[in-house]
């Protein structure tokens, strides 16, 4: 693959509807995670979601098959588009998408399936909900390969087993810090 990206999607049911206080504080902090995302180095874009205000959504929203039986109709999840893995790894165990990280039990089910997948695309392939559900799916009943892997067991582009840069994503979290502050101070103001 001569020029790759990295294409996330992740996938989760709340303990209760979006609408209800045990979730607030994941209904309150998700503008500022996608706020943090946006501003993130290494980040290229996002899906939004049909009906919603903001980014485009890419194509129609489906969810994985540990949706039935939830009693819900959607659920969180997100898919987006990164320059590469430790720009991903960077956002994501870092700053504010770090703080709501820490309330998760709190607002999530104990999933029985993987929690997210990662796989490359080419530089003009721009993936739909569909294939993230579908790369879940792989990744939960084959386990980690090349074209459905997690932070754990990380692939690169050229489809060989990896090893994360740590060092660029301590540097990377620096450069995203600074981008963040009026957002990391928002959130500590949030009581929930």
């Amino acid at each position: 693959m001569p020029s790759a990206r990295l294409a996330f999607y992740n996938f989760g049911l709340h303990v209760a509807p979006a609408e209800s206080e045990t979730v607030e504080g994941f209904v309150l902090r998700e503008p500022l995670n996608f706020e943090a995302a946006a501003r993130a180095c290494g980040f290229i874009g996002r899906s939004g979601y049909a009906g919603y205000p903001g980014a485009r959504s890419w194509g129609v929203q489906v969810f994985p098959r540990y949706i039935e039986g939830s009693g819900f109709t959607s659920a969180p999840s997100s898919l987006s588009l990164w320059a590469d893995i430790e720009s991903l790894m960077a956002f994501t165990y870092n700053g504010v998408h770090a703080e709501a990280l820490k309330h998760a039990r709190s607002w999530n089910v104990k999933q029985t399936w993987p929690p997210l997948v990662l796989w490359w695309v080419s530089d003009h392939h721009r993936p739909d909900w569909q294939e993230g559900v579908e790369r879940l799916e792989y990744l939960a009943d084959h386990g980690p390969s090349a074209g459905a892997f997690t932070f754990k067991q990380p692939y690169g582009p050229d489809g060989a087993k990896t090893t994360i840069d740590r060092d660029r994503v301590k540097e990377l979290a620096a450069c995203n810090a600074e981008t963040q502050k009026d957002l990391v101070a928002r959130v500590q103001m949030l009581k929930v």
